[in-house]
């Protein structure tokens, strides 16, 4: 992998750049569009790069469960066994040792809405996992059997599975972790990533993650550990507490530290509000679940605002989902037909919605490079 920076900005930390991997050219800043399960919810591999989108992230704990590494690797890999014809990612798991874990058990996703009076503290468990400073057993929810993940398992899986840029294996906190426990996750990152590092033997790109939660000494702690290390790249990972208001001066603690020359990757951030923040800051790609998930709610994302296309009122609106937007779910269909689909639970209506959406938020990120080129962020 190489990661030329073509353009600081004068005006923040954005900055223009051009990731080569061997499985094609991304530029940067860019969306990196989830494929939790080798697929892009709803959508061929080649509808997803119609859409726009570029560079594509597998999830290792997901595909470890089913179908099995070993499947993947018969078939050539990752990018022959989803057709896809462009640069690949794959997670470490680590967001699922949260996600699975803390965060099912208090119902809070990585930022806070809300106030809860649930906290994670020093040495507590969570229900179905069971973490210790050699991984994380998980419970699988394909049959319940126990499965171990540790920083040599998962970096096994991820150099079977073959992206062309990996991850080491963290935790990623809970919101309401107090400062004990993410000082001891912290801690544990740390001993994984040297791991990770020493169990790689592929020419794959590995990425180290960043941890620390919402405590800045932590934060900070982090990024220098992970930066002093011999990565190709690193992963801002984790919790933003609950203020997304602050999400930027976080990430720029880390940005801080890190050393400059090396592509950022912010993981499981970026609603269309958040994306020229996080790229002010200084981040250079970033997964978000937002254009997938909110499609197949119902909701399009437009230049002026969401629509919930379940509402019936828009059965009789002949308009496009977004008079300014160039996809071909907007010049060939109204807001009444995929309204009435949603309505009717036609599973066209999770395609089109999918597809228009990705291709908002891909074009929202290419005039976002389009700016920083012209000097205007």
């Amino acid at each position: 992998m190489r990661f030329d920076i073509l353009k600081t900005s004068s005006k923040s930390r954005a900055r223009l750049g051009l990731l080569k991997t061997a499985g094609g050219e991304v530029e940067t800043p860019a969306l990196v569009t989830v494929a939790t399960q080798a697929a892009v919810k709803t959508l061929t591999s080649e509808q997803a790069a119609q859409a726009g989108s570029r560079l594509l992230i597998c999830n290792t704990l997901h595909l470890h469960l089913k179908p099995g590494e070993k499947v993947i690797r018969q078939s050539g890999g990752l990018h022959k066994f989803m057709n896809w014809q462009g640069p690949l990612m794959t997670d470490s798991g680590g967001y699922q040792v949260f996600s699975l874990g803390f965060g099912m058990d208090h119902g809070v996703g990585k930022v806070l809405k809300g106030k809860i009076a649930a906290r994670v503290r020093r040495d507590q468990q969570p229900r179905l996992l069971r973490i210790n400073d050699d991984g994380v057993l998980f419970t699988s929810y394909v049959d319940g059997r126990k499965v171990f993940i540790g920083p040599k398992e998962s970096i096994r899986i991820q150099e079977a599975l073959g992206a062309d840029i990996i991850f080491a294996f963290d935790e990623c906190t809970s919101p309401v972790a107090d400062r004990a426990y993410t000082a001891d996750s912290l801690k544990r990152t740390h001993r994984w990533a040297q791991a990770c590092l020493g169990a790689k033997r592929s020419k794959q790109a590995l990425f180290g993650v960043v941890q620390g939660g919402r405590y800045e000494a932590l934060r900070r702690q982090g990024a220098r550990f992970i930066g002093g290390l011999p990565f190709d790249g690193f992963g801002i990972g984790g919790e933003f507490g609950g203020d997304k208001r602050l999400m930027a001066k976080m990430i720029s603690w880390v940005i801080d530290e890190l050393p400059a020359d090396r592509p950022r990757h912010l993981l499981g951030i970026g609603h269309p509000e958040d994306i020229i923040p996080i790229i002010r800051a200084g981040v250079d790609t970033f997964d978000c679940t937002m254009p997938t998930h909110y499609a197949r709610h119902g909701t399009a994302f437009t230049s002026a605002g969401r629509l919930d296309l379940n509402q019936s009122r828009y059965l009789q609106d002949k308009k496009p989902l977004d008079r300014k937007c160039s996809c071909s779910v907007c010049a060939e269909h109204t807001r009444s037909y995929i309204c009435h689909l949603f309505r009717a639970k036609e599973v066209t209506a999770l395609s089109l919605l999918t597809f228009h959406n990705l291709h908002f938020f891909n074009e929202l990120v290419r005039r976002v490079r389009q700016d920083i080129r012209r000097g205007r962020i």
